[in-house]
C-alpha cells in the first residue's frame, strides 16, 4: 500500500515519468531477487541442518557444556554480536536462528522473546566497532566524515541499545506484554 500510495503521489506531483517508473521497477526486481536468493539459501541451509542432525548435535554439545538459562543466552548473544560485525543481519538471522532455536526452546525460553533479542543484538552489532557494517554504509553517504568520527558519534546509541537489551533480557515480560494483551 505504501509503494502504491507513493506512486500515486509522485504521479499527481508530476515527478513520475515512464523512465523513472521503469528504473524503479528494475531496481525493485533486482532487490527482490537478491533477497529471495538469500532467503532460499538460508531455507536450504536450515533444511540441511535439520536433516543432517547438526542442530541436534549442537543441542547435545550445548547441554554437555553445562550452560543453562541466561548464561546460555549471553553466549548466543555474543555469537550474534560477533557475527553482526562482519555479516548482514538478514543473513545472520536466516542462517543461525534455525540452529539456535531448538536450544532456546529446550531451555524453556519463549521464541518470540528470543526473536526480539536476536534482532536487537544484530542491530547493535551492525553499528559496533571494529567492522560495523552500517557504519560503512553511512561512510559511503557521507564521504567527507572520517570513520572514527562516525564511530564516536555512535557510542551513545550503542550505550542506550545495550541498556535496552539488558532490560529485555532481565525482564522478558516487556517483550511479551503486548502480545499477551491482544489475544
Amino acid at each position: 500500500m505504501g509503494a502504491g500510495l507513493a506512486i500515486i503521489i509522485a504521479t499527481l506531483h508530476g515527478r513520475l515519468s515512464l523512465a523513472v517508473l521503469r528504473t524503479i521497477i528494475v531496481d525493485t526486481a533486482y532487490t527482490s531477487i537478491s533477497l529471495y536468493t538469500v532467503l532460499f539459501g538460508a531455507l536450504m541451509l536450515s533444511k540441511l541442518l535439520t536433516l543432517s542432525g547438526l542442530a541436534a548435535g549442537v543441542l547435545g554439545l550445548v547441554q554437555s557444556t553445562g550452560l543453562e538459562g541466561i548464561a546460555l543466552i549471553m553466549v548466543i548473544m555474543l555469537v550474534f554480536l560477533v557475527l553482526g560485525c562482519v555479516m548482514d543481519s538478514m543473513a545472520i538471522i536466516l542462517i543461525f536462528v534455525p540452529l539456535f532455536a531448538p536450544i532456546v526452546v529446550a531451555q524453556g525460553f519463549d521464541l518470540v522473546w528470543f526473536g526480539v533479542i536476536v534482532i536487537v543484538v544484530t542491530e547493535i552489532a551492525l553499528i559496533t566497532p571494529p567492522v560495523g557494517m552500517n557504519v560503512f554504509v553511512l561512510k559511503a553517504v557521507l564521504p567527507d566524515v572520517p570513520v572514527v568520527r562516525i564511530f564516536r558519534g555512535l557510542v551513545p546509541f550503542i550505550a542506550v541499545d545495550v541498556v535496552r537489551l539488558a532490560l529485555l533480557v532481565a525482564f522478558p515480560a516487556i517483550t511479551l506484554w503486548l502480545g499477551s494483551t491482544v489475544g
